[in-house]
């Protein structure tokens, strides 16, 4: 799968749920998906990039405080 690696990946462009698949597990970042679970279950599958934030806000189950997380998260929908 090494010729799928990808280290940025742009809004507006189309990726294979493969190459996604690569640039999650070589990257910290989020994806968001419209596909939800199924996201990496057709590595065929194409999807697009349409949005990216630096960050997101998480809930903390240990403190009940919300906590901003500076992680890159993109929201992906299939095509």
């Amino acid at each position: 799968m090494s010729q799928h690696r990808l280290s940025n990946v742009e809004v507006g462009q189309n990726y294979l749920a493969k190459e996604l698949d690569s640039f999650v597990s070589t990257t910290d970042v989020v994806v968001l998906s419209n596909n939800e679970s199924q996201l990496f279950t057709d590595p065929e599958r194409q999807y697009k990039v349409v949005d990216v934030f630096e960050g997101f806000f998480e809930h903390s189950a240990e403190d009940g405080e919300k906590y901003f997380r500076e992680k890159k998260a993109y929201v992906v929908e299939k095509v």
